[in-house]
């Protein structure tokens, strides 16, 4: 579905489209919490020819001028995402405009994807997008582009221009290292990438964040885990600590037991880690392939670790392991309010299409709906799973009492007292504001349908 004499034109015009979680008819205003940019947007922008014409819409922000003239729609697809990007696609492809569609959904369930797209990049778009652009500029496109191997990061250069004049959180975001080595069976991350990673070369980085921060901004590096390779993230932070920025990112608990690791993450100016630490109990940890949480006195020596090197920790918890029951959330939440976590996350796991997790539940027949993602009775936040140690509903119930408990005011003020929560100024205002976020989004996403439940055109399919 090629749009009449695109490949004759002069200037070809190719629009990227980020698509929204989700949206009721009753939505004035986007969720807060979900307003960071979206570097992919910018990563593929910084891919395409000097002489392409490109335009970005963000869905969440902006409404999408379907009838604007252009040659090709760009989509990246996350599983959270899918329903509305086909909602999107649709749109476009019924007004003769050619759509793509790469991502990890579209790696993950290819043939689902390709149902509502004209071409799919299975894997990193830095080695295909070239010849997809080309293809399409020609007249000659393919349904499939495979990227075979891992490709090298040193061709990511980011295209930030296409953000301007969009309100976004006012964080800087930067990739340093794509993908991560461990193989959690819940994770989408270990099977798109196959449990490795690759690192973009320290000096582009370092020039990156240069254009990127600004005075009193904090950098979020979106690796997957930066410690995922230890001595590659050491010789990063050691490059990192002349520029004296302000940074956090996501890492495994592992990165807790390497002092040099801890000394660098300080010196190069580390705020705060997400870390993993998904379940205090030991049966549910080792099905989850995340026994290393384990080590060296597990998390409770892991949380005095960071604390004593000024790191604040954002922890992560999933329920819904067979060995889960009411009592042990009420642990983990306990364990977060005593170890003073600077925020965290309640969760029950999600079966997403690819993972371990997924597969297992399939094979026992325990997944409510065959694909979550696209069943009109799905809502965010449900159960999509039969769980064992409690009703889907409970499971639920004690997730949002979990997430009400533990951002309440008076646990803020008790982690408030936490030495590395209030060690400076800046994390301490940043603490309260970030806190009061989570309150207020506690029940905000709940109920909240996949897709925008306005839409009413019927989707088309390839």
């Amino acid at each position: 579905m090629i749009a009449a004499g695109a490949a004759n034109k002069e200037r070809f015009r190719v629009t990227m489209v980020h698509p929204c979680v989700g949206r009721t008819a009753s939505m004035k205003k986007y969720i807060r919490t979900w307003k960071m940019q979206p570097l992919p947007v910018a990563t593929i922008a910084g891919l395409l020819p000097k002489d392409i014409e490109r335009r970005f819409y963000d869905d969440r922000l902006e409404k999408i001028p379907y009838d604007e003239p252009t040659d090709l729609v760009l989509i990246s697809v996350e599983t959270y995402t899918a329903k509305r990007a086909y909602q999107i696609a649709s749109e476009y492809r019924r007004r003769g405009v050619p759509v793509v569609m790469g991502g990890f959904h579209a790696t993950l369930c290819t043939d689902e994807v390709c149902r509502f797209a004209d071409s799919v990049v299975v894997g990193e778009a830095e080695q295909t997008l070239p010849a997809v652009i080309d293809d399409y500029r020609h007249g000659t496109p393919k349904k499939l582009y495979h990227s075979e191997n891992r490709p090298g990061l040193e061709r990511v250069r980011p295209d930030r221009s296409v953000f301007q004049g969009k309100r976004y959180l006012p964080m800087g975001l930067v990739e340093f290292a794509r993908g991560c080595r461990f193989k959690c069976d819940f994770c989408a991350i270990q099977s798109y990438f196959n449990a490795t990673q690759a690192h973009r070369p320290i000096d582009a980085v370092l020039e990156e964040i240069q254009r990127v921060k600004r005075r009193g901004q904090m950098i979020f590096f979106v690796d997957d885990n930066i410690c995922s390779d230890l001595e590659a993230a050491k010789d990063f932070m050691r490059a990192l600590i002349p520029l004296k920025v302000r940074w956090v990112s996501q890492s495994s608990i592992t990165a807790a037991w390497d002092e040099e690791a801890l000394d660098l993450l300080k010196r190069s100016g580390c705020q705060g880690l997400l870390v993993g630490l998904e379940s205090l109990d030991e049966s549910s940890l080792r099905v989850m392939n995340k026994g290393f949480n384990l080590m060296k006195g597990g998390p409770v020596q892991a949380m005095e670790n960071f604390r004593r090197h000024g790191l604040r920790i954002y922890g992560t918890f999933v329920f819904g392991y067979d060995g889960d029951t009411p009592e042990t959330l009420e642990r983990s939440v306990r364990f977060a309010k005593e170890q003073g976590l600077f925020i965290a996350a309640f969760n029950h796991i999600t079966p997403f299409p690819g993972t371990p997790l997924y597969e297992r539940l399939q094979e026992q027949g325990r997944l409510t709906y065959e694909h979550w993602w696209l069943d009109d009775r799905y809502r965010y936040n449900m159960v999509p799973f039969k769980p064992v140690g409690m009703s889907a509903t409970e499971l639920e119930e004690h997730c949002l009492e979990a997430r009400k408990s533990f951002y309440s005011w008076s646990s803020i003020r008790q982690r408030a007292k936490s030495s590395v929560n209030r060690q400076s100024l800046f994390m301490l205002g940043n603490y309260l504001v970030i806190n009061a976020m989570h309150q207020k989004d506690v029940e905000g996403r709940s109920g909240m349908p996949l897709g925008d439940e306005t839409h009413r055109i019927e989707l088309i399919e390839a």
